[in-house]
């Protein structure tokens, strides 16, 4: 349950701006790991030092309190995976990749892609899904990606669908909400809320896009 495996972890502290010892490493590794499986407020230092196997002074050498550790974790998440992953690597493999003929289509690749994300980082999610709330820095980071880097780029291809399929009097903006809500909610529950459950992935992943599209249509 939370667990990191060993090549995320060295991905998180690869992008940090400082070198991080064993030691330190293995604070990190618990660290995000109890974050995640208890959130912030219910983890304790002596349970992040009981995991990585370090006394708890050794914690409070290295971050001056557990919000230190939290931000320290958070930050680098949101730097390698939110701005050059999301609005750089997502943004080439989703809309300069290929030309796409059909919703269906794209709504197939972006289900995917972001499939593949989240069950990668799952831990490292739970986290910021945890935290933005009550930290603004998150919140900022993440609407400056969103504002300026993924809508207008999905804007501009939605136009091309809606005029194709000649849906063009709805609004763009509601059909992004409506889409990355469906999506969100699809992958929230798949690994967040009920991950146990007997899942057939590629069904669901068909589903959603039924329901966006029809969806979609059923506005006109």
């Amino acid at each position: 349950m939370g667990q990191l495996d060993n090549e995320l972890l060295q991905e998180l502290l690869d992008v940090s701006e400082k070198e991080f010892t064993p030691k330190q490493a293995k604070i990190v590794q618990a660290a995000i790991e109890i974050f995640s499986e208890k959130g912030f407020s219910a983890a304790s230092t002596s349970e992040i030092a009981k995991r990585a196997g370090v006394a708890e002074g050794t914690i409070f050498r290295h971050y001056k309190t557990k919000k230190d550790l939290l931000i320290s974790i958070v930050l680098p998440v949101i730097s390698k995976f939110a701005v050059p992953f999301l609005a750089e690597q997502f943004l080439n493999e989703i809309f300069d990749e290929e030309e796409y003929e059909e919703m269906d289509q794209f709504l197939r690749k972006l289900i995917h892609n972001r499939y593949e994300f989240v069950r990668k980082n799952t831990a490292l999610l739970k986290i910021l899904l945890q935290e933005m709330f009550y930290h603004t820095e998150i919140q900022e980071t993440f609407k400056e990606i969103y504002v300026e880097k993924i809508a207008p780029k999905y804007r501009n291809l939605m136009k091309q669908f809606l005029t194709k399929d000649q849906l063009e009097s709805i609004p763009i903006e509601t059909i992004f909400r409506l889409t990355i809500s469906t999506v969100l909610g699809f992958l929230l529950t798949r690994f967040i809320i009920v991950p146990n459950y007997d899942w057939d992935d590629e069904k669901e992943i068909e589903y959603t896009i039924q329901f966006i599209r029809n969806g979609i249509k059923g506005l006109s």
